[in-house]
């Protein structure tokens, strides 16, 4: 997966917004004012900082060690940083999707009604 085919994914979203609070080299992914995913899309390998539930982090770490490590500059229990280009693009869409859906959960029921996530 390409930087342009990952940013259009994680737009995809409902409500999802990217922003720049870091400069204009990294995106950040958000819904609901919450981070998502966050990206150095111009980066070589292109890699993703994705939310992650504790016990599928440590199942993804052990099943893509190249892969997936614990999350640079993030809590190393609830994100991993993955290698996009590493990984199935139909993975890497599961990863991001699961994401954003831990994100939503987290949000108040107006809010995850107005996206149509319950």
């Amino acid at each position: 997966m390409r930087a342009a085919a990952l940013r259009a994914l994680c737009l995809e979203f409902g409500g999802a917004v990217e922003e720049f609070p870091f400069g204009p080299e990294t995106s950040v992914f958000k819904v609901g004012g919450k981070m998502f995913a966050l990206s150095a899309l111009g980066a070589s390998p292109l890699k993703a900082n994705l939310k992650c539930e504790p016990e599928n982090a440590i199942r993804l770490r052990a099943q893509y060690p190249d892969a997936v490590v614990p999350g640079w500059h993030m809590n190393k229990r609830h994100w991993n940083t993955v290698t996009v280009s590493a990984l199935p693009a139909r993975t890497v869409r599961e990863l991001v999707e699961d994401s954003y859906d831990l994100v939503v959960a987290g949000l108040p029921r107006a809010e995850r009604l107005r996206l149509d996530r319950p």
